[in-house]
């Protein structure tokens, strides 16, 4: 049976670059996001290049409804191998001394509880395999704390914490986790198109903030999954 990675937050810039990488690869792929039009098209672009996908509308902040998702997901493509998990918000701007409690709320259940969740519903079914693949992709205020962008960086640190506990727990079994923290925007991504339409004003000079190509992100992703030799990367190793 081929094997399947799904998605979490396809959106137009990294997700579906993953799925792109991953589907000619020969994995099914299922995408999940909240724009299900988006979604549509998107799985009609890769059914154009030859790869089986189908799309899941979800809201991945509403984390008690991860379960009845991934029985969805279950019940089309059978099997879950590989989950690639990066959401990308265009409310990414917060100053640590504007975090208030509900907002930061929001960043821990998108950021944090819900890749949890995620991970109770798949991991059986790796462990019971021998296999299987745990991808997050993260900004790296995660590992670098940065004045005026701080926002969702405290609940990445701890998904950051939670990534790599688990693959010295499970590595061993066959399955990888892995967190790749991203140093900077993502060409025609959400966030580098909120960056640089000059309606924002944080203090920060989105200029000197470098921008990297969805697909070599998507590359490196792989990597880390096929060759297994870290469990965390910072790309471009030279960031903000």
């Amino acid at each position: 049976m081929p094997r399947t990675v799904v998605v979490f937050g396809a959106g137009v810039g990294l997700g579906a670059a993953v799925a792109r990488r991953f589907g000619l690869a020969g994995y099914r792929v299922a995408l999940v996001a909240r724009d299900e039009r988006r979604l549509n098209g998107l799985v009609a672009e890769l059914a154009a290049e030859g790869v089986e996908a189908a799309a899941f509308a979800a809201d991945l902040t509403r984390t008690a409804e991860i379960p009845g998702l991934i029985g969805r997901i279950r019940e089309r493509f059978e099997r879950i191998d590989v989950i690639e998990y990066a959401p990308i918000t265009t409310d990414l701007f917060v100053r640590a001394t504007d975090l208030d409690v509900a907002t930061a709320q929001h960043y821990v259940n998108l950021y944090l509880l819900t890749p949890i969740a995620i991970v109770r519903e798949v991991l059986p079914e790796m462990l019971a395999r021998g296999e299987g693949g745990i991808l997050i992709g993260q900004g790296v205020s995660a590992v670098r704390p940065m004045p005026n962008l701080s926002g969702l960086g405290p609940a990445m640190a701890a998904a950051r914490n939670y990534v790599l506990s688990l693959n010295g727990e499970i590595a061993a079994q066959g399955v990888y986790a892995g967190v790749l923290h991203i140093a900077a925007m993502i060409r025609g991504s959400a966030g580098h198109r909120v960056a640089t339409s000059g309606e924002l004003s944080v203090g920060v000079d989105f200029s000197r903030i470098p921008v990297v190509e969805p697909a070599d992100l998507a590359e490196t992703l792989w990597e880390m999954l096929t060759k297994r030799d870290r469990a965390e990367d910072v790309v471009p190793t030279a960031g903000p």
